[in-house]
């Protein structure tokens, strides 16, 4: 039985993955959506990149969970691929769904240069914490109204310190076992890190004809590619 652990991108919760985790446990496997600290029913709880890694090695190690999937949406890229490597051999692939990745020594916002000085104005402006986006921002990305407005109205602020504090990377992000779910709304093209990284061997991806928010425009679809994905060769 694989052991699913999911984590949504900025502004989001456990609660983002409602949809796709009741697919995943149908199909026989574990399903442990994880919401980060500051985040949803976690907001107050003070916190930078390093407990957000430590928060989804704890979900790992605290519930003794082997032949493991990290899946990282957005955002979470970052702190799931730096978990991936410190969970040792409890991994069994790490799935990133049109994220972001860590490098060593640099940050969400320093891997995101023409973005950088509009979201660090924002965390600036906003008490430490980067505003979730308006409804009017969702658009175009697959969305109906309906699932637009869940989304917002579930969005909480995202704290600050986790898109400015450098990852820690021990080794090569392209020595793990990795899937990478391109969503061609948001780009027709992966960027030039995760490019490089498709090189390896042991890296593979997918396109989704979705939005960047597929756990809400296309939940079967994505949970068909996780499922696909946990049987993939390492």
């Amino acid at each position: 039985m694989t052991e699913f652990v999911l984590v949504a991108g900025a502004w989001l919760g456990s609660w983002a993955w409602d949809e796709v985790v009741p697919e995943l446990r149908a199909a026989g496997h574990g399903a442990h959506a994880v919401t980060l600290s500051g985040l949803a029913e976690r907001r107050g709880v003070a916190a930078g990149q390093r407990t957000h890694v430590t928060d989804v090695v704890d979900v790992v190690e605290g519930r003794d969970l082997r032949d493991v999937v990290l899946v990282g949406h957005s955002y979470a890229g970052i702190p799931v691929g730096q978990a991936a490597e410190r969970i040792g051999d409890r991994l069994s692939r790490v799935v990133f769904v049109d994220s972001n990745v860590p490098a060593d020594g640099e940050s969400f916002v320093s891997a995101w240069p023409d973005g950088r000085p509009m979201v660090e104005g924002a965390i600036a402006g906003n008490g430490g914490f980067w505003p979730p986006p308006a409804a009017a921002e969702f658009e175009g990305q697959g969305m109906d109204e309906e699932q637009i407005a869940r989304l917002v109205v579930g969005a909480t602020p995202h704290p600050g310190a986790t898109l400015t504090e450098p990852a820690e990377l021990a080794r090569p992000l392209g020595e793990l076992p990795a899937t990478y779910v391109k969503c061609l709304l948001d780009g027709a093209e992966p960027n030039d890190d995760v490019a490089a990284l498709l090189r390896s061997e042991r890296w593979r991806l997918v396109r989704m004809d979705t939005g960047h928010w597929p756990m809400f425009s296309q939940p079967h679809e994505l949970a068909r590619i996780l499922l696909d994905g946990a049987v993939a060769p390492v």
